[in-house]
């Protein structure tokens, strides 16, 4: 079932926004209709991930792209405590930029994420897709080949999804026509996400010490 989008004009537009105020009413009416559920499982795989060890490679276009490689940095450095215990196997797919003009110079630019993953893809890893209408080429195609691979797919989408929402479970879609808005809320997701999982790791953390201290007398 489709998710109901932020208003267009009778046009069939989106609403031009004349103020700040109206950007910001606009934005929490899709606040409160992202899918949390959806969000809660992104951030269940993602542990599972960390605790066997698994890749997770991340990817996406000009404003997704940026927010792949920030992403990247939370979950591979913010999840650590100082310690010395398991880190995620992380990997931001758009930072690489010889290898990704060499792939788009020698073969095509669809081929510059399905490439890269295709040297490192094991059955469990986890392929996280970001795109703001769904329908990136080289997305499509990355993500296609971490699903024959046996990896599971998790998308990061705005407007209805396009075509990558039948090829990521889960895939989280912001419910809103404006761009903008998606963009800033792709952002906030991946920032639960990494708080949810930051929280988590550290309290198994805290009780593993715990019961490692109550048995050393």
């Amino acid at each position: 079932m489709s998710q109901s989008l932020t208003p267009i004009s009778r046009h069939g537009k989106p609403l031009q926004i004349k103020s700040a105020i109206q950007y910001f009413e606009m934005y929490e009416q899709v606040v409160s209709r992202l899918p949390f559920s959806l969000i809660e499982q992104a951030i269940a795989q993602l542990l599972t991930a960390h605790e066997r060890r698994q890749n997770v490679f991340l990817f996406g276009n000009g404003g997704s792209a940026a927010l792949a490689s920030h992403f990247a940095c939370d979950l591979g450095k913010g999840t650590l405590n100082g310690n010395n215990g398991k880190r995620f196997r992380v990997l931001a797919l758009t930072d690489n930029v010889p290898l990704l003009t060499a792939w788009a110079n020698d073969t095509c630019y669809e081929n510059i994420f399905a490439e890269q993953i295709q040297n490192f893809v094991e059955p469990g890893d986890i392929a996280f897709a970001i795109s703001g209408s769904g329908n990136s080429p080289n997305v499509l195609r990355a993500l296609e080949v971490a699903r024959n691979a046996g990896a599971i797919n998790i998308g990061l989408a705005g407007f209805e999804g396009g075509k990558m929402k039948r090829l990521c479970n889960p895939c989280i879609i912001i419910p809103s026509n404006n761009m903008q808005v998606v963009e800033d809320l792709h952002l906030s997701v991946t920032h639960s996400i990494f708080s949810v999982v930051k929280c988590r790791l550290e309290s198994a953390e805290s009780f593993q010490v715990a019961v490692g201290g109550a048995g050393s007398d």
